[in-house]
């Protein structure tokens, strides 16, 4: 990584590096102040669509982390910013909360379930039969399949839950018909993201906790990545991948001097 220039911007993961659990990690307010009074074009990702920016914004202000709503990016806004640059003015029938339904109102959308262009399945925690065979009956009618995000399982207090990939897979094998991803491990969500704040890919930075979303979407993006293993990434699973990090360090709190 000798030729890199140097990092102007940071991408950073919000579940597994800066919180965890509703709970800050040790180092996380540090690194958001630093990265605010550097002045520095920085963003928080989630690949969770539930939540509108100004939601989480919320949430991590009770937790005592100072992000701004501009410097929120999830994958809600990388699917409806995908939609708009596809099929402006377009069409969808909708699973899924308030961060995602928002997001396409904002673009312009109209959210019907009558002949849709689109069937978009984001995060819910009440997924329902219903909903779901509307989905199947409208996609094998013609409408275009599109996920906020692959991920199978989410978090929980209580323990993993089903999340829009193992819903995806469901209507995926009720249909035939394979779903667009917008979000991580798609590059489109960070590039999106950096076109969003102005930054470019070769001075930007992604930090995840993830081998198989974050790091990989930030190399495919063509920044430099850095693995926190304060998330679901263990060190002895690195070797499995057949890709590496820029760098692995052990939180957060270790970027700091970074910036």
């Amino acid at each position: 990584m000798a030729d890199r220039k140097p990092i102007e911007s940071w991408l950073t993961d919000m579940d597994g590096v800066l919180i965890h659990e509703g709970v800050p990690i040790p180092g996380a307010d540090a690194f958001i102040k630093k990265l605010r009074d550097s002045g520095k074009p920085f963003l928080v990702l989630t690949n969770n669509s539930m939540y509108t920016p100004r939601d989480l914004h919320a949430r991590l202000n009770r937790m005592g982390l100072e992000v701004p709503i501009e410097n929120i990016w999830t994958s809600a806004l990388a699917t409806a910013q995908f939609l708009d640059d596809q099929r402006p003015g377009g069409s969808a029938y909708v699973i899924g909360e308030a961060g995602l339904t928002t997001a396409l109102h904002d673009i312009g959308y109209i959210l019907t379930d009558h002949d849709p262009d689109y069937v978009v399945l984001g995060e819910t925690r009440t997924y329902s039969f219903e909903a779901m065979t509307k989905a199947v009956r409208l996609i094998n009618g013609g409408a275009r399949f599109i996920c906020t995000n692959p991920d199978e399982t989410g978090p929980s207090t209580e323990g993993p839950l089903p999340a829009t990939g193992a819903v995806a897979a469901l209507i995926t094998k009720a249909t035939g018909k394979q779903p667009y991803f917008a979000g991580k491990p798609n590059p489109l969500m960070m590039r999106t993201g950096l076109n969003a704040i102005g930054a470019h890919s070769e001075s930007s930075a992604m930090i995840g906790d993830r081998m198989d979303t974050d790091v990989l979407a930030g190399m495919e993006a063509g920044m430099q990545t850095f693995l926190v293993l304060t998330g679901l990434t263990r060190p002895e699973q690195v070797e499995n991948f057949p890709y590496r990090p820029s760098r692995i360090v052990d939180s957060i709190a270790d970027l700091v001097e970074r910036i």
